[in-house]
């Protein structure tokens, strides 16, 4: 994948070229990147320290996205549940243990539930039945795809004070999705997903506000604030922004609403 430019030192901001949307936080980060030409179109705090909340599930699905490209795992393979998969806290599917889940169901419920006890339910499963091994095995893919300052502990985004990225990382992981497995990366724009007759509807209303936006992942921890990454695809151009750290969801998505209007067009 070929390197963000501009990301390499920058860990202040540049000058925001939008309507202000609400006072940032302490905790806010931002990117957006040409997602053709890796350029940095607007940055803010892009290298500083952030916890991933659930935008740590593109990670977990990369794997599973790769496991099912080397023909290690197929979409109608079950994944089982343990007793300890089951026990994450919510958000959740509310699985038992000894259940199992279809991978393809799986990864619909990752996307749209963002649920917990999947998500650990796949660590196992692709671990060697441990989630801390998976957690490794996260982090080698992130230093292999230029992340440098992700860290990853589970495979959820459950609060954990030394699991941490950047936004500039995030994009990074954005971007690698869409390039190395454009096959399956329509997932991430399914907006609902029904499990034993129940429909579960997916909260990312950011792909309803902002024209061509075709994916990717909500996140939120007390820790974390509210984290989003979006990516745009709008008359030729194509653009991956991931904003961290808002205080509440609505200003989260209202600003990623206003970035992608001010730079989609500015890219190539």
């Amino acid at each position: 994948m070929a390197a963000v430019s501009g990301c390499a030192s920058s860990s202040g901001s540049i000058e925001e070229a939008v309507a202000p949307v609400a006072p940032t936080t302490e905790k806010y980060a931002a990117i957006v990147v040409d997602t053709k030409s890796g350029e940095m179109l607007y940055g803010a705090n892009i290298n500083e320290l952030r916890y991933p909340a659930s935008l740590t599930k593109m990670m977990t699905l990369y794997l599973l996205f790769e496991a099912m490209d080397q023909g290690r795992v197929s979409r109608t393979d079950l994944i089982p549940v343990s007793r300890a998969a089951a026990s994450r806290p919510p958000s959740k599917l509310g699985l038992k243990a000894g259940q199992s889940i279809p991978v393809d169901t799986a990864i619909r419920v990752l996307v749209v539930k963002s649920a917990n006890d999947v998500a650990s339910a796949t660590a196992e499963f692709l671990g060697n039945g441990s989630e801390e091994r998976f957690a490794q095995m996260m982090t080698a893919k992130a230093r292999a795809l230029g992340m440098s300052r992700t860290t990853f502990t589970n495979a959820s985004g459950l609060p954990d004070s030394q699991q941490v990225t950047t936004a500039a990382d995030m994009a990074r992981l954005s971007i690698a999705l869409r390039r190395q497995f454009p096959q399956y990366y329509g997932y991430f724009a399914q907006k609902e997903v029904t499990v034993a007759g129940r429909t579960i509807k997916g909260h990312n209303k950011a792909m309803d506000m902002i024209p061509g936006a075709d994916g990717l992942k909500t996140g939120y921890t007390r820790a974390s604030g509210f984290n989003l990454a979006t990516s745009v695809n709008r008359g030729g151009k194509s653009v991956v922004g991931v904003v961290m750290g808002e205080n509440t969801a609505a200003i989260r998505n209202a600003r990623m609403a206003a970035l992608m209007s001010a730079y989609v067009r500015k890219a190539k």
